[in-house]
């Protein structure tokens, strides 16, 4: 299945539901923070977290991140390729391969 068909399934499933209603911005920003901590939960007591429920956590996370760009109307490729372009100007190769400093310390 390509990215753009799991989209729409997405969107399918959460209207036979009906449950665009209760997918605002800020509900769907809620959401993602909250599966965000479940997927850092998965590493609470050990660095090597159980796959399975990494998998799961990290496919509920990117669930209510695509929700969101498609509440927005942002096409989710473009805003990406956008940020990395940011990014690499930030973190030009030559300044950061290698190192984790952050790039106003570079």
């Amino acid at each position: 299945m390509t990215f753009e068909e799991t989209c729409e399934r997405i969107a399918r499933f959460t209207e036979e539901r009906d449950w665009d209603q209760f997918h605002t911005p800020e509900n769907l920003a809620k959401s993602i923070v909250i599966e965000a901590g479940e997927l850092l939960e998965c590493f609470q007591w050990s660095p090597d977290a159980d796959e399975e429920a990494l998998k799961e956590e990290l496919a509920d996370v990117m669930n209510y991140c695509i929700q969101m760009a498609q509440k927005k109307g942002f096409d989710i490729c473009e805003i990406l390729n956008s940020k990395i372009d940011k990014n690499e100007k930030k973190y030009p190769v030559e300044k950061s391969k290698g190192i984790s400093t952050k790039y106003d310390k570079l």
